[in-house]
């Protein structure tokens, strides 16, 4: 299975401006610039859009890990805030909620760390992970 996405990017560094669309259509033209990335303007920014990707991934891990030890949640909500400091991404600290009335909470923790180191997109990012797993009745 291969996936892509498509990057423009016109002008300068600092005054230029970016677009970017996945294939499958659900985002399409979105534009990205400087001040997006290193200032506080709107609009996203690579490190935002690694900051969606993780979350969701490690999302569906979790998720599958719960299945395999016999719990299916009612829902799972995830944030990973992504640190990028001196042009490096240094930490992903995830963040997430999980749903599943009358699960053992050892169980989720337990299911949350395999999901952290089996994530695809954890696998494949060059820095540290840090995870809290908050189990909600």
């Amino acid at each position: 299975m291969k996936r892509s996405a498509h990057a423009t990017w016109k002008g300068g560094l600092k005054e230029g401006q970016g677009s970017f669309s996945v294939a499958s259509g659900a985002i399409s033209d979105q534009t990205y610039g400087f001040r997006a990335r290193f200032e506080d303007a709107p609009g996203t920014n690579p490190e935002e859009l690694i900051a969606a990707a993780h979350a969701s991934c490690f999302s569906m891990a979790l998720s599958g890990q719960l299945g395999e030890r016999g719990i299916i949640p009612e829902a799972i909500e995830t944030t990973s805030t992504i640190t990028f400091e001196n042009l490096t991404l240094t930490r992903s600290v995830l963040t997430a909620t999980v749903k599943a009335r009358g699960a053992d909470k050892a169980a989720v923790e337990a299911a949350a760390a395999a999901a952290k180191a089996g994530c695809p997109v954890s696998r494949v990012l060059k820095l540290d992970i840090d995870l809290e797993v908050i189990v909600a009745a």
